[in-house]
């Protein structure tokens, strides 16, 4: 009988090791996924106020030359300024004119409306993996949207 039990424990003294070499590595990418996603969350919230912010401050009577080209970059840059994630985060700003209504005959208060699309571009952490022989990029970024229509003439009058 204590043979038998020797041997079954001489059969299992390396079943922890084999465990640990499974689980470890699991638990390693769930913690990143989980680190990556409260970054973007955290990204999410900050872009969602700076964004507003730099739009109404900036996207309304920019400082200098008056063009869309202007404004459209001075909101960029008071974004990725305001944002401060330059290794994580990259920062889109686009501005189109926005119509002012289907119907011919509605009277327009504004006809000088201008909808500026801010964009997040989220890189998950680590971004690029290097071993000996092996290079591994993310492949993907998660991508947050943020919207305001301002006249650029009036400051003040936002939709």
């Amino acid at each position: 009988m204590s043979v038998e039990a020797g041997g079954l424990a001489r059969d299992r003294s390396g079943q922890m090791v084999v465990e640990l070499a499974v689980v470890v590595p699991v638990a390693i990418v769930v913690a990143l996924v989980v680190l990556n996603l409260m970054g973007f969350i955290e990204a999410c919230a900050a872009f969602d106020q700076v964004a507003l912010d730099a739009v109404v401050a900036h996207g309304v009577a920019p400082a200098g030359e008056q063009t869309q080209v202007a404004s459209v970059e001075e909101v960029r840059a008071a974004l990725a300024e305001g944002l401060g994630r330059e290794d994580t985060c990259e920062v889109e700003v686009s501005a189109e004119g926005v119509s002012p209504g289907a119907s011919g005959g509605s009277f327009v208060i504004s006809p000088l409306l201008t909808r500026y699309t801010c964009t997040l571009y989220y890189h998950p952490w680590p971004r690029l993996l290097r071993m000996p022989g092996i290079t591994f990029e993310a492949p993907l970024s998660l991508r947050h949207e943020r919207q305001l229509v301002v006249d650029r003439y009036r400051p003040g009058v936002v939709v």
